[in-house]
């Protein structure tokens, strides 16, 4: 049993990354969000991403649609986790695909929730892969950084003034203590990520002996502002 939470990338089929493109090659079906109740596909950029990416790749797969009307209310992801319970019993590994990035304002996590507390097994044998965002690409677009030197950018929804957030420390210096990071909520130390000696702590390290170090204070979903 094998569950990928892949990220397709902000709506153009060449950026996908090569991890989720084995993904989709190597499970036994996609699930695709639809926002049609009739389970069609014609307005769907998702569908259109993926049917792409098996035309010029050579490979099909059984499709699985998910109806997500997107109106965040539980009933909806219960009932695609549901969908997904359902076609472990014809299906060994499964794909459910999100367009951007799993990590920003993904309905990845509302479901990775639920399955964590209703199949653990699921859970435990899921993985999510990454993608590029739509901020990263527009930046790319005009040949703009988001940020650069000492400089930072911060991601809103527009429609509330006051919200919860995480954030993201990067760029230390080796040997400085972290005493000026002021815990929050939720914060992990990442070092070396995907190279020799990656280390990951469920806590902030008091002193940076790596430079490719970066800290993530999440922050707790269930905060209201």
């Amino acid at each position: 049993m094998k569950l990928y939470m892949v990220s397709l990338g902000p709506g153009d089929y060449e950026l996908i990354t090569l991890k989720a493109l084995k993904a989709l090659q190597t499970c036994d079906a996609i699930c695709i969000p639809t926002k049609s109740a009739d389970n069609s596909f014609t307005r769907s950029m998702t569908y259109k991403i993926v049917k792409k990416l098996m035309d010029e790749y050579g490979f099909e797969k059984d499709i699985i649609p998910m109806y997500t009307p997107m109106k965040f209310k539980t009933d909806d992801w219960q009932r695609q986790v549901d969908i997904i319970e359902d076609s472990f019993k014809k299906y060994d590994s499964l794909s459910f695909v999100t367009l951007g990035d799993s990590a920003v304002y993904s309905t990845v996590y509302y479901l990775l929730d639920i399955i964590k507390e209703q199949h653990k097994e699921v859970y435990e044998n899921s993985e999510v892969i990454p993608g590029v965002t739509s901020f990263s690409h527009a930046s790319a677009k005009v040949k703009k950084p988001l940020c650069v030197g000492d400089s930072s950018f911060i991601i809103r929804p527009l429609h509330k003034r006051k919200v919860p957030f995480t954030t993201v420390y990067m760029r230390p210096k080796i040997g400085m203590t972290t005493d000026k990071i002021k815990e929050k909520n939720d914060i992990y130390t990442f070092e070396n990520l995907n190279y020799k000696g990656e280390t990951i702590l469920e806590h902030k390290k008091e002193k940076v002996d790596k430079y490719m170090t970066l800290f993530i204070d999440f922050h707790n979903r269930n905060e209201q502002i």
